[in-house]
């Protein structure tokens, strides 16, 4: 617990001092596993090194070696601040001690997106004070390794999920030691964004972890993709080995653990545009099925019941693809014939992509092609999973909630809509760090609103399984989906 006014907590490798920050005190740069370098490289999370005296906590650590994001454009830029040494940390946001010691606080332990190829969980866009004080709970945010760092496909030298082991290694220190901070590891809810919400899902229901998980928050989670068939992977990671004229190394490890990352980082691009296939969101490396942490799909995992007795909180924003394909001049100049191909990947069997699109075509009156590929490809790729999970869970007598967030920022001829991301800043109230996102826009007294009111749904999920203002969803009932956007007079969304 804090010491004093000092805000000392004694961890399990050593004590670390927060900064009092207002309503919050914030725990920044935790090394919660050994730095991924060396002979460590590519290895499962090791324990970090104990440290004496107090280590201080203000600054987060570096995010782990990446390239930009395929999202910038949409996001904004980030200034790269990634390490290989000490990028294995995580950061606790408690609320301020007031008076008797309150009892233990529920847990969100929140993993960022970006496609398991980037993203920081020390980024200021995922800032975790204002959860942890509006919610009165404490939340946690953990980096993974990513790319080839994190997902490689080599067991043979000990390259098996590490990314999937390093969020395995961050809820097992939760388990550990968020006592000491004041919260319960009994009442924790494992949630993220996109590749985080699949990762979050994962860890719901692996034998090793679903007992560490009470509930779980699932955002905008790519639930088209299976983890990655173990033949693509090894096809992958050999394509990967020849590009940095490894190929013919009968041992590769120790050539990879030497290499400067710089030079894994490029290669990985240059793969990452070899295999990639417009309109899907699938990349080059992510986790592997049967490697740690990845020994079913999600789809057998929730018919062998494995997330049973879990609530569940899940949702999308209504134009998921948009930030994938809404600014690619290919989507606006599609034609009828280019978006029938395009749907074809989704719709197997003979006329089931022209019936698709005649669908679509039907829903979105005097609409482009391209944009009935952009929608017809949201709901393929986000929003059809989704509900599938929301369906089985709710008919298997689980407590289960459903949103769409429909927010689109001011301007008529906005391509964006509500895209993939556009709820992160209303989720962390985090909106003056996202200076130049189209997606954003320049939010107005409405939108910030939006953002108190999805924020308190999801607070009051992770302490109570009931988030406010979201109905219990009942398998195929459209009513019972809970629509966040902003609202002229009275409350945000309907």
């Amino acid at each position: 617990m804090t010491q004093g006014n000092e805000h000392v907590v004694a961890t399990g490798r050593g004590r670390v001092r927060g900064r009092g920050e207002g309503p919050t005190v914030a725990y920044r740069g935790i090394p919660y596993a050994a730095s991924p370098v060396g002979a460590l490289r590519f290895a499962p999370p090791q324990p970090a090194p104990r440290w004496s005296g107090i280590r201080d906590a203000a600054r987060t650590g570096p995010a782990v070696p990446q390239r930009p994001s395929r999202l910038e454009a949409v996001m904004g830029r980030r200034t790269p601040d990634w390490d290989e040494d000490g990028c294995l940390t995580l950061n606790v946001w408690t609320p301020s001690p007031r008076g008797a010691q309150p009892a233990a606080r529920p847990v969100l332990l929140w993993f960022h997106g970006g496609g398991f190829s980037s993203g920081s969980a020390g980024w200021d866009w995922y800032d975790g004070a204002r959860l942890a004080a509006r919610g009165d709970l404490i939340v946690v945010t953990a980096n993974y390794r990513l790319g080839p760092l994190g997902y490689l496909h080599l067991p043979d030298i000990g390259a098996d999920n590490a990314g999937t082991q390093d969020q395995i290694a961050a809820l097992g220190w939760v388990r550990d030691n968020i006592a000491a901070f004041g919260g319960d590891p009994d009442a924790v809810t494992v949630g993220g964004q996109s590749a985080g919400a699949f990762s979050a899902l994962a860890l719901a229901t692996e034998p090793r972890t679903a007992g560490l998980v009470h509930r779980v928050l699932l955002e905008s989670g790519p639930w088209a993709l299976s983890p990655q068939d173990p033949a693509l992977a090894a096809e992958h990671a050999r394509a990967y080995l020849r590009l940095l004229d490894l190929a013919d190394e009968a041992d590769p490890g120790p050539a990879l653990r030497a290499l400067p990352v710089d030079r894994l980082l490029a290669a990985y691009g240059t793969l990452a545009a070899q295999v990639a296939r417009f309109g899907t969101v699938a990349p080059a490396m992510y986790p592997v099925l049967g490697g740690a942490g990845a020994s079913r799909t999600w789809r057998d995992a929730l018919t062998a019941g494995a997330l049973d007795g879990k609530d569940l909180l899940i949702g999308t924003t209504r134009d998921e693809m948009t930030a994938f394909m809404g600014l690619d001049p290919r989507v606006q100049s599609l034609s009828r014939a280019d978006a029938l191909a395009l749907l074809a990947d989704q719709a197997p069997g003979e006329g089931e992509a022209e019936r698709r699109y005649q669908q679509y075509a039907r829903q979105l009156p005097g609409a482009t092609p391209g944009r009935i590929a952009i929608t017809a490809k949201t709901d393929a790729e986000f929003r059809n999973g989704a509900l599938e999970i929301a369906d089985h869970h709710a008919t298997a007598g689980n407590r289960t909630h459903v949103y769409q967030f429909d927010y689109v920022a001011p301007g008529a001829d906005n391509p964006l809509g509500a895209c993939h991301c556009g709820e992160l800043p209303f989720l962390f109230g985090t909106f003056h760090h996202y200076p130049d996102s189209p997606m954003l826009g320049r939010p107005d007294a409405a939108a910030r609103a939006l953002g108190d009111v999805f924020a308190d749904a999801v607070t009051s999920f992770v302490t109570s399984g009931a988030p406010h203002g979201i109905p219990a969803y009942a398998p195929a009932a459209p009513d019972r989906i809970r629509h966040f956007a902003p609202a002229a007079d009275g409350p945000a969304g309907r």
